[in-house]
């Protein structure tokens, strides 16, 4: 079996360890902190930063040593609105150099560097957040009979969701905002504080992302006014409440798209990409003809969709709606299409419009893959973390007889080893600024996944990856029934109702009331701890079967141990735990040994557990 031990490597991230919080300015110059073990030979450290595209070196000042760790700060000037920076060992025979992804005895590409960034982060309150995302149609009924309309094909409370074919999007089962504010103790008594809406607007799907107006709430879900008592009734919790909204295209029975085809010389014919050689005749979002692609080309359409508060981006930011924030679906794609690449302005100009009107308002993009060219900061400030979170932790604790695809990529998920999914997710986290890693959306699965519970199979392995959703850094997010073990086996499968009868009555078929124990705990467990939700990120082991890492603050320091299997177990250096001290159990039944010389902690498995060392 493959063990690495790296507690014995030099270290750095963008925690509140390393470099000083806050956001720098231009002109500003940083002291940046770098770990170095005892054992290291480093004869000196440098540090390189990168200004106006040339490479500079700046030689580190050793600022503290003790018998366990040197502790180096250098100077970092704050030139361009992104500084990169990594560190050189240098040392007898040669040099190493020290970047996000870890330590290295070549050269390496500039892509992992460390950054430190101008522009502000996502808002403070996301690093506390628990986020739970809610597909309206599916949640809850509140029981107001309302007439479906002629596209639709009812569906029973019970039924299970249609996962292929043309009934698939037009499936109704007359979930409603109405019934989401009724069950609202559901969600405290879990302990989120941030729920994630799908579209909201009318159109004609279940999911609502062929949106036929923006300028109103869809009457099926309750209109404006459920949307505003449900906002009112988040906000009188101490809860927050984020959009969803499509700035890459609208349905094909939207207002401006039917106003398009009517008058080809139209402002909002300039909307859309038109293709004579189409049978369609205009562009679609990957060819699905429900779906016209919107042209950014036009201001006229960047003034109705994004810029200012009159835009629909800052209507719904506004009074009386006051969303606290928007998911901006499929935001690789907008703005891009062949030569046209209008990407990053847009995400400009949503983030000014959002700055303007709600400073504290939260900015998410969704990419299924590496979106670290559009997250420097200054746009998106967080991404849906598909790349350097769910699809790693997938492979690592996959059931291995799994028939489920891999989210687009024609194979069945593979199974990994730890070291290979540790590796993707530094790799991944490496490429973008601390800010953003340290508030990405952690996922297990969302409405285009297929469930946890069935990607893994066995619940104890459910309760691992949940332990590393509520342990690791980032903002965890979870989809509506995952705390209760719902099944499915894609996105649109997944999109199961909650079973309040059974959710009222503590377990059944579709609801497991020990993994909805699990999340409860794991959520308050988070909650309890500033290194959990602030803290920097040092991993300690990694093995084919088991993970280990310390979340570090200047007052408090965490180690989690997560295994999918029994493993031979570690020994740490026992300098983790001060003298005197004593090591506190946070979560899990594992076994965790003071020995005079380390500190030894078991083999169990599968299972996570967490403890506060410091």
């Amino acid at each position: 079996m493959t063990v690495r031990h790296l507690l014995d490597q030099p270290h750095h991230d963008g925690s509140e360890l390393y470099v000083p919080t806050g956001t720098p300015a231009l002109g500003d110059v940083v002291p940046v902190r770098f770990r170095v073990p005892a054992s290291a030979t480093e004869r000196a450290l440098w540090v390189r930063t990168v200004r106006d595209a040339e490479p500079r070196m700046v030689q580190a000042r050793l600022d503290r040593a003790d018998a366990h760790e040197r502790w180096y700060v250098a100077d970092v000037p704050v030139h361009n609105p992104v500084t990169s920076y990594r560190a050189l060992l240098d040392e007898p025979g040669g040099y190493r150099w020290l970047n996000g992804r870890g330590l290295f005895s070549r050269d390496v590409p500039d892509a992992a560097d460390f950054r430190l960034t101008v522009h502000e982060p996502a808002p403070a309150w996301t690093s506390s957040a628990v986020v739970y995302q809610i597909f309206p149609d599916r949640f809850a009924r509140s029981g107001v009979s309302r007439t479906f309309p002629e596209w639709a094909e009812p569906a029973e409370w019970d039924d299970e969701p249609i996962g292929r074919g043309p009934s698939t999007p037009v499936q109704l089962y007359g979930g409603d905002l109405l019934g989401i504010e009724q069950r609202l103790d559901h969600l405290q008594r879990l302990g989120v504080d941030t729920v994630y809406l799908t579209p909201v607007f009318p159109s004609q799907s279940n999911h609502r992302y062929d949106a036929r107006t923006f300028d109103h709430v869809d009457p099926l879900l309750g209109g404006d006014e459920a949307l505003v008592s449900l906002r009112r009734a988040l906000h009188g919790r101490g809860m927050r409440l984020v959009g969803d909204f499509t700035t890459n295209h609208t349905g094909v029975a939207h207002e401006w798209f039917e106003h398009a085809l009517r008058d080809r010389s139209s402002e909002e014919a300039e909307f859309y990409y038109w293709d004579k050689e189409s049978d369609l005749g205009y562009v679609a979002w990957l060819d699905v003809p429900s779906l016209p692609k919107l042209n950014y080309g036009s201001s006229a359409l960047a003034r109705r969709m994004v810029d200012g508060p009159g835009s629909v981006i800052g209507r719904w930011l506004g009074e009386p709606f006051a969303l606290d924030g928007w998911r901006i679906d499929v935001a690789n794609m907008t703005g891009r299409y062949a030569s046209d690449d209008f990407t990053h302005h847009v995400a400009r100009t949503v983030r000014a419009t959002m700055t303007e009107l709600n400073p504290d308002a939260v900015l998410v993009s969704e990419h299924f893959h590496d979106a670290a060219g559009d997250l420097t900061g200054e746009g998106w400030q967080v991404n849906m973390n598909y790349s350097a979170f769910t699809k790693p932790l997938w492979t690592w604790l996959v059931d291995p007889a799994t028939t489920l695809d891999f989210l687009g990529i024609p194979t069945t998920i593979p199974r990994r080893g730890g070291v290979s999914v540790v590796e993707t997710m530094r790799e991944f986290d490496a490429t973008v600024p601390w800010k953003v890693t340290a508030r990405q959306w952690n996922m297990l699965g969302s409405h285009d996944t297929p469930r946890l519970r069935t990607v893994v199979g066995d619940p104890r392995l459910v309760e691992v990856a949940a332990g590393l959703l509520f342990t690791y850094p980032g903002t965890p997010a979870l989809f509506a029934g995952d705390e209760g073990g719902a099944t499915g086996t894609n996105g649109e499968h997944a999109r199961v109702p909650m079973p309040w009868d059974q959710i009222e009555a503590g377990g059944g078929d579709r609801w497991d009331g020990r993994t909805f124990d699990v999340y409860r705990s794991l959520i308050a467990l988070r909650r309890s701890s500033r290194a959990l939700r602030e803290g920097g990120l040092r991993w300690a082991v990694v093995s084919d079967d088991a993970v280990a890492y310390l979340r570090e603050t200047v007052d408090e320091r965490v180690l989690v141990v997560a295994a999918r299997a029994p493993w031979a177990g570690v020994d740490l250096p026992r300098h983790l735990v001060p003298a005197g001290a004593a090591v506190e159990r946070l979560y899990g039944e594992g076994t965790l040994d003071i020995a005079p010389d380390a500190l030894r902690v078991g083999g169990d498995g599968p299972g996570v557990s967490v403890w506060r060392l410091a």
